[in-house]
């Protein structure tokens, strides 16, 4: 990176200041370089990712089952619908014996980047032979995988038998609390108690909204792990990114460690406050820890990663942008905190598992390449902030002559704030919407996009099919060798229903 301090060879020099090393990085303009043959040796030293996103189940009679335990948790209030309270799934617990407390975890909040930090840090501990559970949200195409076990995520058959072994336990609960269970509290529960069935040796769970009253809030993590707060569901969580810090920090325990990425200064005098009450550990991103240098390479980047215990050289993680290269960092530095690395011993993780864990990580949905001539990119932005790091990542990575967007939200979200932030990278935009309930009237969506972008570049496709088809079309306009293509984005359900579409899953 030519913005960093370097050596007579023309490489980051190692012994210059990690502060400035750092503070290089964080301008986020970086003179990036493209790397070839040295990626291309990496990539085939790690295996090819794969995207772990189950289909529907070949056996008629489990999928009839499967089926049924999705209309059964259909019946519940859904994931929008809230009351903030622990008090229901405290109380599954307790019947099923407390199977949470059965395994030491891993807890993540924070506002963007959650599930591909969990996908990571899973990585991670299962390169180093531990038996992993992870429980993440919202799903991209499965429910099952919102569950997984060992890296690879539940099987319908024992996400079934899951659901079926604690239902009596979640109706015994429902006709003793004054509201039934809801349908995300109820995953929770099959999760844990999936996890303390397997056994896995360590749970990585992510939030599914703020913290302190969310449902995944039974645990007592021995390390939490908070990711860049940005303004996001402000109805439920406050306003400014200090409150929504206040109900973020109440995953922050007794004692335990707390690894926090870059954040807003007003979010991060929160979550040090809370840290110094509860006599927690803090490392944070920029100081402790962090992103040294980072570089272009094919299918991903190639990254220098400073950690508790030192520094680790030519990690390749096959996933675009800066920001997945900051989750990087925070995800290793999640996993040497679980094992002592900065506290109980001083040397770091071995180079070469790490190396090989990140080789091989995927994160579905996200700057996913689904399709080639023209090229076809999931990515789930949901609200501006991530917005503005899909687009900066878009640019990095790929060499568009022209793009065009499809953009299907939710209406509940910053619609203006997530369309602002792609408009300087979208020749056109085809707005539409998923199948969701949640989903903003195409018409309405479009409205908004003309204010932003001009009527001429804006067009309506309320299908989603026809709406891909659209932009594809728009995108060959190019040319068979140009380098036209389609950005598909908005919301995770948007994004899962359009992996299906173009044949994924």
């Amino acid at each position: 990176m030519s913005d960093l301090p370097h050596d007579d060879n023309g490489r980051p020099d190692p012994l210059d200041s990690f502060e400035e090393i750092i503070e290089a990085e964080t301008t986020r303009d970086p003179d990036l370089a493209v790397i070839e043959a040295g990626s291309r040796t990496l990539r085939t030293q790690g295996g090819a990712p794969t995207a772990d996103v189950p289909a529907r189940p070949e056996d008629p009679e489990v999928d009839k089952a499967l089926r049924e335990v999705e209309a059964e948790l259909a019946t519940r209030w859904g994931e929008t619908k809230l009351e903030p309270s622990v008090a229901r799934i405290a109380a599954l617990m307790d019947v099923l014996g407390e199977p949470q407390r059965s395994y030491p975890s891993i807890h993540i909040t924070g506002t963007n980047g959650k599930t591909s930090t969990a996908r990571m840090i899973e990585a991670l501990l299962g390169a180093f032979e531990l038996r992993t559970g992870r429980y993440t949200s919202p799903h991209v195409q499965s429910i099952t995988e919102r569950i997984s076990l060992d890296g690879a995520p539940m099987t319908a058959e024992r996400f079934i038998e899951t659901y079926q072994d604690i239902k009596p336990y979640i109706e015994m609960v429902d006709a003793a609390q004054e509201y039934r269970l809801s349908f995300f509290e109820v995953l929770t529960g099959m999760a844990y108690a999936a996890f303390a069935d397997a056994p896995v040796d360590v749970a990585v769970v992510e939030v599914g909204m703020g913290g302190s009253w969310d449902a995944t809030n039974v645990i007592d993590a021995d390390v939490a792990v908070v990711t860049p707060i940005a303004l996001d569901h402000t109805d439920r969580l406050g306003e400014t990114p200090a409150e929504i810090a206040g109900e973020k920090a109440g995953i922050i325990k007794q004692d335990a460690t707390v690894i926090l990425a870059q954040q807003p200064v007003d979010a991060a005098q929160v979550l040090l406050k809370k840290a110094v009450e509860v006599n927690a550990t803090v490392a944070r991103e920029g100081l402790e820890f962090g992103v040294v240098a980072r570089q272009v390479a094919v299918g991903g980047q190639l990254l220098t990663l400073r950690g508790l215990g030192g520094e680790y050289h030519e990690v390749y993680l096959p996933l675009h942008g800066a920001h997945q290269a900051h989750n990087a960092a925070v995800a290793l530095a999640a996993v040497e905190a679980f094992f002592g690395v900065g506290a109980q011993r001083a040397e770091p993780l071995d180079i070469d598992t790490v190396r090989k864990a990140f080789a091989a990580v995927s994160s579905p949905g996200r700057m996913e390449v689904v399709r080639r001539s023209p090229t076809v990119v999931l990515d789930a932005a949901h609200n501006p902030a991530g917005a503005e790091v899909t687009a900066e990542a878009v640019r990095e990575a790929f060499d568009f002559s022209r793009l065009i967007g499809v953009v299907g939200a939710s209406g509940d979200k910053d619609v203006r704030g997530l369309l602002e932030a792609f408009e300087p990278i979208f020749a056109e935009i085809v707005v539409t919407q998923n199948s969701s309930h949640r989903a903003m009237d195409a018409d309405e969506l479009a409205a908004i996009a003309v204010e932003v972008f001009g009527d001429e570049r804006v067009q309506v496709e309320p299908r989603l099919p026809d709406a891909l088809e659209a932009a594809i079309t728009l995108a060959e306009e190019e040319g068979e060798f140009a380098g036209g293509g389609v950005l598909v984005t908005g919301s995770v359900i948007t994004v899962g229903e359009a992996r299906l579409l173009l044949g994924k899953g």
